[in-house]
């Protein structure tokens, strides 16, 4: 039962880690679907898209990239003489013409005054390209970017007309901070503008290309996407959304699937010579008109120093501009690749499936017939997979429900085997669990509390922990440091036993421990806060002795500095572990937040921090209040507060003071007030009677230096999210 137990529960981890879907889970599924692609590409049957290749031919022949508008202008008469459909630019002409006559004019010295003004009076390369740009059906390009350009455009931005069918689809789509546009003159005259930007997965490889994307609240089509309404003269694209996201992208009434983001899985064919014709060719006139003649048109570069080359599921290399012309194939052939919204549901189903049938049947038949039997549902699953990719165009991943399974498969293996070889075992120690003396005295007392179980109680946790332990074990051997660390943590026990603490456990040089079990102790936040406040002491006299020792011979000097954290709340306490191993120990969630907050006291420079609960069962001492702060691992936000003293200190005007400057910078902080913030954290910081606290303010105030650069929104609610443990 137990063994069929932890196989259940690491069934239900790799459910959860798959709902959870991190990157390197993704990266596997998306590594399986390049493998379907790399075993079985897309056959080109038909070559409806040719790419016009600024090759290092042509730029040898016609000279450095950027090229005078006036031969692009050119180059396009040339190409609908020979027939082409429609044209599209891979490329972004974001400035005016360098060479057009009037800059040349402008710019050259030495021109006579004659031959300037005969410059300026010819029209400019741009307006020769705008004057082909509005007779013709051109698709000029765009970048979606994630920043905002530097001198972006003013000008109004031509719209291509979008419908929404199922509702809006902008929340669902990818959203980039600015654009990268042409210059008013070409864009105005253009029939269509589309985004060339290629987003890669989180490896690089570029699998998915946005159909359409999101820039403010305008909504942009992709380039191939914008290419095939312009050629099929149609004025508006249509975006359908269902409650998984968006469904498709519908040009010219057919529709194109995407995925709930809205992007369009490429479907990559080998690389083919024949989708590429040079530029040189087409200028000069020798291209054939059959490698234009009704085909849409890309103009690109294959060109390694315009750095345009991506990575894809079937060529390390890939030039950008192929990618968007093997998308128009992708489409303009119906061999679409699609990943059914219910995919995930289906492969979490079979690997549960196959996992509650490992689970059964490997406590009963062993685990070499119940691996033949799960070697068979696995084959079937991949064949399957394989069977719906080369048929149907449909991705399903295999991987992860494989791995899936054979990891529930080895966990039961190996618990199996591991409980066979304990029942081998008879010797069984009692004295090698740790006891403290009030456990001893309860369990001679009541001996059938030997056993595994617990009851929940309100407890207070403690945790402490050297700082910096190993830079301060640089300085000694082995004998020396355990010698240390028995010089520590032997009066920071006895300060713990002496207010009726617990110690839960050692670790090295931090120490866990508990108050209010296994006696009842009905004050035991405020005696863990002066266990504490006692451990705190006791450093400082460690400091002195081991410094003076050092100092006698001739060493450097050390600072030793522990960080406490203390919570209270309810726990479960009694003996945990196996029935061959269990020590008396404690668990919960009050357990994990008492580390934390012992981590956080190196974030916030402060010796001791305690949790909202037990500050206000030690009302009375002196405490700061530190943050709202959501400690890693948790989501519901914890009132931290720093233990600065004892009551008398509490009670003292100066501290009284100090505290209601802290409160008050706290309440100016939270509201965003910076001026008042800033204010209070001065005046706390000349009111501070020597706790140490300027680390504290010396981080609030770059906090309110950061929240005046980029402020953190009306909706604010005071929370900090720490990013770490520590």
């Amino acid at each position: 039962m137990l063994i069929r137990g932890a196989g259940l529960i690491c069934l239900l981890a790799v459910v959860a880690l798959r709902v959870w879907d991190p990157v390197p889970i993704q990266n596997m599924r998306l590594r399986t679907f390049d493998l379907y692609q790399y075993l079985q590409p897309r056959v080109a049957t038909q070559l409806p898209a040719v790419v016009v290749d600024i090759d290092e031919d042509s730029l040898a022949t016609i000279g450095q990239w950027p090229w005078p508008r006036s031969i692009i202008a050119d180059m396009m008469v040339n190409l609908f003489r020979k027939g082409a459909v429609t044209v599209g630019f891979d490329v972004v002409f974001a400035e005016p013409d360098r060479m057009s006559p009037g800059i040349i004019a402008r710019d050259l010295r030495g021109l006579p005054a004659d031959v300037a003004e005969r410059l300026k009076g010819v029209a400019s390369n741009d307006a020769v390209f705008a004057n082909v740009l509005r007779q013709a059906p051109i698709v000029l390009g765009q970048a979606a970017v994630e920043y905002v350009p530097p001198n972006p455009s003013t000008a109004p931005l031509p719209k291509s007309s979008v419908a929404m069918v199922g509702g809006d689809p902008r929340p669902m789509l990818f959203q980039f901070q600015g654009l990268v546009r042409n210059i008013p003159e070409l864009e105005s005259a253009a029939r269509g503008r589309g985004n060339f930007t290629l987003s890669g997965e989180s490896d690089g490889v570029i699998r998915r290309v946005p159909a359409v994307v999101r820039v403010g609240d305008d909504i942009l089509p992709a380039l191939s996407v914008e290419m095939l309404r312009v050629a099929t003269g149609q004025q508006t694209i249509a975006i359908k959304r269902n409650p998984y996201g968006i469904e498709s992208v519908v040009v010219a009434g057919v529709q194109i699937p995407t995925d709930e983001n809205g992007r369009i899985w490429v479907h990559y064919a080998r690389p083919d010579p024949r989708r590429y014709v040079s530029a040189r060719s087409v200028l000069d006139g020798s291209v054939p008109q059959d490698r234009i003649q009704g085909k849409l048109v890309l103009i690109g570069t294959s060109a390694v120093g315009l750095r345009d080359i991506k990575a894809t599921p079937i060529a390390d290399a890939m030039p950008g501009v192929e990618v968007h012309q093997q998308l128009i194939e992708t489409i303009m052939t119906q061999a679409n690749l699609v990943r059914p919204f219910n995919a995930t549901g289906i492969e979490i189903l079979i690997f549960v499936v196959a996992g509650i049938v490992m689970i059964v049947l490997v406590p009963m038949l062993g685990a070499w017939r119940t691996l033949a039997i799960g070697g068979g549902i696995a084959a079937a699953f991949v064949g399957g997979a394989w069977y719906l990719y080369a048929n149907q165009g449909m991705l399903i991943d295999f991987a992860y429900p494989a791995a899936a399974t054979l990891a529930v498969f080895l966990v039961l293996t190996f618990l199996t085997y591991a409980q066979e070889e304990a029942q081998r075992r008879q010797i069984r120690s009692a004295f090698a669990r740790y006891l403290s003396p009030d456990v001893v005295a309860r369990l001679a007392e009541h001996p059938d509390t030997l056993k595994l179980g617990g009851e929940m109680r309100e407890m207070t946790l403690l945790f402490s922990d050297v700082q910096g332990f190993t830079r301060i074990s640089e300085h000694f051997d082995a004998v020396g440091l355990t010698q240390l660390i028995n010089r520590i943590l032997t009066p920071l026990t006895n300060a713990i036993l002496a207010t009726k603490g617990t110690i839960d456990k050692y670790m090295g040089d931090a120490i866990m421990a508990f108050w209010n079990a296994p006696l009842d102790d009905p004050d035991h936040a405020r005696n863990a806060c002066r266990a504490a406040l006692e451990i705190r002491r006791l450093i400082k006299e460690i400091n002195e002795t081991v410094n003076a020792e050092a100092k006698a011979a001739g060493r450097p000097a050390l600072f030793i500095n522990v960080g406490v954290g203390i919570n209270s709340g309810e726990c479960c306490v009694g003996n945990v572990g196996s029935d061959l191993r269990f020590d008396y120990s404690v668990l919960g969630d009050t357990v994990n937040i008492a580390s934390r907050l012992e981590g956080q006291t190196r974030n916030y420079g402060v010796g001791i921090v305690v949790g909202e609960d037990t500050y206000a069962r030690a009302n009375g001492l002196a405490f700061l209040e530190l943050d709202l702060i959501t400690v890693k691992g948790k989501t519901v936000p914890i009132r931290m507060y720093a233990l600065v003293g004892d009551e008398a200190l509490a009670a003292s005007t100066q501290f009284q003071a100090l505290k209601r400057a802290h409160d008050d910078l706290l309440a100016a902080y939270r509201s965003q007030d910076w001026d008042r913030a800033t204010a209070k954290l001065n005046e706390a910081r000349t009111l501070d009677p020597g706790l140490d606290l300027e680390h504290l303010y010396d981080m609030y105030a770059e906090r309110i230096a950061e929240y005046r650069a980029v402020p953190p929104g009306a909706d604010w609610d005071g929370v900090y999210i720490a990013t770490t443990k520590h």
